[in-house]
C-alpha cells in the first residue's frame, strides 16, 4: 500500500491504489444488521380472522323496450302506444323496486323531435336509467 508523505524533498507522483478500508467496514455492518433482522422478518403472527359466508343477490331490473319508429309512431315492447299513454306507463313503472331500465330503440330516419318528447316524459315520470339500443351498419 502506497503511504503519503510530508516531505516536500521527494516527490512522488500521485497515489495509484483504492482505500477500501471504509468500504469493508460498511460492508461488515451492513452483514451484521442483515444477520440480526433476517430472524425478524419470519416471525408471523397467527390471527384467526372469522370467516363469512354470503351468497350475492343478483336481481336484475326488468327493462322497457320502446321503438321510436321512423313515422313518429311508438312502440311499447312491441305494443303500439301515443305519446299521451307514456307518462301515466312511465309514473307506473317508476314506482317498481328495482326501477326498470328504458332501451329506447330509435330508427335511423326517425325525428329527433320525437325521440326527445320520450325522453322527457322519462325523465319528468321518474325514471332515471335511460339507455340507447342501436343497431351497427352492415357493410
Amino acid at each position: 500500500m502506497a503511504m503519503g508523505s510530508f516531505d516536500g524533498r521527494r516527490h512522488q507522483g500521485p497515489m495509484a491504489e483504492m482505500n477500501v478500508v471504509p468500504l469493508v467496514d460498511v460492508m461488515l455492518v451492513l452483514l451484521v444488521i442483515f444477520i440480526i433482522t433476517a430472524p425478524l422478518l419470519t416471525h408471523a403472527v397467527k390471527i384467526d380472522l372469522p370467516k363469512a359466508s354470503s351468497a350475492p343477490n343478483l336481481t336484475q331490473p326488468d327493462h322497457i323496450e320502446l321503438a321510436v319508429q321512423k313515422d313518429g309512431s311508438l312502440l311499447w315492447n312491441g305494443v303500439p302506444v301515443t305519446l299521451e299513454e307514456l307518462g301515466p306507463r312511465f309514473t307506473a313503472e317508476s314506482q317498481h323496486q328495482p326501477q326498470p331500465e328504458l332501451h329506447i330503440h330509435a330508427d335511423r330516419l326517425a325525428y329527433y323531435d320525437s325521440v326527445a318528447k320520450v325522453m322527457a316524459a322519462a325523465a319528468t315520470s321518474g325514471l332515471g336509467r335511460i339507455g340507447f339500443v342501436s343497431d351497427p351498419e352492415k357493410q
